[in-house]
């Protein structure tokens, strides 16, 4: 289940829950608070299994990225190496590799930067999530903590 559902049930049951006559306090049903506090600890560590696969997704890419260019690159000596030593041919050769060896520079620039962004969105999510987790878990604790403190007075 989605952590920001169970933020949403956990409003609706403080919400709804009943009012001390006069005051601001509320009555809410330990059971049910304990049971969306231990919906959400099991939410959340699969939520960050989620970041962690796309950072490991991200770092595959990149090593992905950088053996195409590192191959790409060796073809390309490769392919000089095997051209004839004549002038014109070998100053189009080496163009032709530096054209490659750019192209995958930039291919490889390009996936890595990409990865990136989208674990850096994934990660910005999840920290949203869990500020928005963190503020509900707060209010509900002032409340009963509020209510706590008027049944002592």
């Amino acid at each position: 289940m989605d952590v920001l559902v169970l933020i949403d049930k956990l409003d609706d049951l403080v919400h709804s829950a009943s009012t001390f006559p006069m005051t601001d306090k509320v009555m809410i049903d330990r059971e049910q608070i304990y049971e969306l506090l231990d919906q959400m600890r099991a939410t959340i560590p699969e939520e960050i299994k989620q970041a962690r696969w796309i950072v490991k997704e991200r770092q595959e890419m990149l090593q992905e990225a950088k053996e195409e260019a590192d191959r790409i690159i060796l073809e390309t000596r490769e392919e000089s190496a095997r051209l004839t030593s004549e002038q014109e041919v070998v100053k189009r050769a080496e163009r032709e590799a530096e054209d490659i060896i750019r192209d995958a520079e930039a291919r490889g620039r390009e996936i890595r930067l990409g990865a990136e962004d989208y674990a850096d969105e994934v990660l910005a999510t999840l920290e949203t999530n869990l500020d928005k987790f963190l503020g509900a878990v707060q209010r509900g604790r002032q409340r009963l903590q509020g209510g706590r403190e008027e049944t002592v007075t």
